[in-house]
């Protein structure tokens, strides 16, 4: 079953993220499993909203992938994730790639 990733990260800047994205080529060789990422900042920190095929490929991503790339990084701290169950998924015609 499809989930919803919702993390939020507080103290991860901009420039983390973007360090980590580059390292881990996620936009190049997408994650087995990942369906679609949304991340932003505000004045809480660091935010994404990801929907995946199940939380095992998600931590399947994280622990081959993603986690190198965060301690090399240097990123403190650990993030706050909850995972739910996909309802219902719409994606407007012609949206697609990345922004």
């Amino acid at each position: 079953m499809a989930v919803v990733l919702s993390m939020h990260w507080a103290g991860v800047t901009p420039e983390q993220y973007d360090t980590v994205r580059d390292a881990v080529g996620w936009e190049e060789v997408p994650a087995a499993g990942g369906q679609m990422h949304v991340a932003w900042f505000d004045d809480q920190g660091f935010h994404v909203t990801d929907v995946w095929d199940s939380q095992e490929a998600f931590e399947a991503f994280f622990g081959e992938r993603l986690a190198p790339a965060i301690q090399k990084a240097g990123l403190t701290g650990a993030p706050e994730i909850v995972f739910s169950p996909l309802h219902r998924r719409f994606v407007a015609p012609g949206v697609g790639g990345t922004g």
